[in-house]
C-alpha cells in the first residue's frame, strides 16, 4: 500500500538540500566559539545559515536568533514580559503558556488587536490555516506556519519580534529561531555561554543549523516559482471533490484568506480520532489538530475551533488535511474518495437505541 503524507503543517519532509547540509556540517570538526581554524569553519557554517534564513524572511541575519525550535523561541521572547502579552485561543500552546489577558476571536478565525504593542498574533493558524492581518506594532507573531508557505517579511510586517521552525520548510526538527527587530532587547532564558550574542547560551546546533539555512533558502526559491499556487490549486480540487461525495460536509475558515496548502472539515458526528485511524489504516497521514496537542484533541476538540464559537458537533469532528509541493492530484483525489467511503460507513453503521 503507498502511503501518502498529508500532514505537512505538523512537520514537512527533509528537502534534500537541508539533509544534505546537515549531514556535510556534521563533518564540521571545531566548536564555532573556538578562534582556531577548525572553529572558524563550524562559525562560517552557523553565519551562512544565519545570513540564509534572514533573507528568506525579511530581516537583518543580526536579528536571527537560533534556538532548539518555536516552543524555545517563544519562551525566549515572553517569558520576560509579566504578565505576558495578550493573545487569543487560536494561538499555539508554546504561546499560551506565557500570555496574559485573552482576545476574542471571531467566528471566522480572525482577532482584532487592540493594543499591538502589548499582544501577539500568529500569522497564520497551523489547524485551519487562517490568515491574519498583522497590525503595525505587534509585540510578536508566530509566523512558523506562514513562512515558507506564503510571501512573508518581517520587515514589512511591522513586529517587534517573529518565532520561526525549520521543520515545517523541510528543514531538520529541534532547530529553530527568534527574529528580533531592530531596538528590541530579548533577555537570555539559558545563560552560561554567551553564544548568540548574549541571547541563548550553549554551543550552536551545527548541523541543524545548516540544514535550517538550506531549507529557508530552497523555500524561499519555490515561493518565488510559483510552486505554491499548484499546491493551492490541488487543495481546491480536494475540497471539491468532497463537496461532490459529502455535500453535508462543514469546511472551516473557507470564506477567509487561508494558507495555499491547508483544509479543515468535518463530517458532524463522525469523531475525529476515529477518522485519523480509519484513513491510517488506508495509507493516509492527516490529523486531528495540532501535533503538539493530538493526545487532548480526541476528548475536548481543538480549543482554536472552540475560540471561533463553533458547533460542538463540528468541533469533535474536524480534521486537517495539509498538503505540500509534492502532493499529487491523485493523492488528494484518491483521500477524498478514501474519505468519503468513510463518512459512508459511518453512515450505515447501526446506532444505539437511546
Amino acid at each position: 500500500m503507498k502511503r501518502v503524507y498529508l500532514d505537512w503543517n505538523a512537520s514537512a519532509p527533509l528537502r534534500p538540500e537541508a539533509r544534505e547540509a546537515t549531514i556535510a556540517a556534521m563533518d564540521s570538526l571545531g566548536n564555532p566559539s573556538s578562534v582556531h581554524h577548525e572553529g572558524r569553519l563550524a562559525r562560517a557554517i552557523v553565519e551562512t545559515a544565519r545570513t540564509q534564513v534572514a533573507a528568506a524572511c525579511g530581516a537583518d541575519p543580526h536579528g536571527i536568533v537560533f534556538t532548539s525550535g518555536a516552543v524555545e523561541a517563544a519562551a525566549l521572547a515572553m517569558s520576560d514580559r509579566a504578565p505576558g502579552f495578550a493573545a487569543a485561543d487560536i494561538e499555539h500552546d508554546c504561546i499560551l503558556a506565557w500570555s496574559g489577558c485573552m482576545l476574542p476571536t471571531g467566528r471566522d478565525g480572525t482577532v482584532k488587536v487592540p493594543d499591538p504593542a502589548n499582544s501577539t498574533l500568529q500569522a497564520a493558524n497551523g489547524e485551519t490555516g487562517v490568515l491574519q492581518t498583522l497590525p503595525t506594532g505587534l509585540a510578536l507573531s508566530d509566523s512558523v506556519q506562514a513562512f515558507g508557505k506564503i510571501a512573508f517579511d518581517f520587515r514589512r510586517t511591522g513586529a517587534g519580534m517573529a518565532i520561526l521552525s525549520a521543520h515545517k520548510i523541510g528543514g531538520p526538527k529541534g532547530v529553530g529561531a527568534l527574529v528580533v527587530g531592530d531596538g528590541i532587547n530579548v533577555r537570555a532564558q539559558i545563560r552560561g555561554g554567551g553564544q548568540e550574542l548574549g541571547r541563548r547560551s550553549g554551543t550552536e546546533n551545527v548541523a541543524g543549523i545548516a540544514g535550517f539555512g538550506a531549507a529557508a533558502e530552497v523555500a524561499a526559491r519555490d515561493l518565488e516559482a510559483g510552486v505554491w499556487e499548484t499546491v493551492s490549486e490541488n487543495r481546491d480540487r480536494l475540497e471539491a471533490r468532497i463537496r461532490e461525495l459529502v455535500p453535508e460536509a462543514v469546511f472551516i475558515g473557507q470564506d477567509t484568506a487561508r494558507l495555499p496548502n491547508t483544509s479543515c472539515f468535518a463530517y458532524p458526528g463522525w469523531p475525529n480520532d476515529r477518522q485519523v485511524m480509519a484513513l491510517d489504516l488506508k495509507g493516509f497521514s492527516i490529523s486531528a489538530g495540532s501535533a503538539c496537542s493530538s493526545g487532548k484533541v480526541a476528548s475536548t476538540g481543538s480549543k482554536a475551533l472552540r475560540a471561533m464559537g463553533l458547533e460542538n458537533a463540528t468541533v469533535l469532528s474536524a480534521i486537517r488535511v495539509s498538503i505540500g509541493p509534492t502532493t499529487t492530484e491523485m493523492d488528494v483525489m484518491r483521500f477524498a474518495e478514501a474519505w468519503a467511503d468513510g463518512c459512508r460507513r459511518f453512515r450505515n453503521q447501526p446506532r444505539a437505541a437511546a
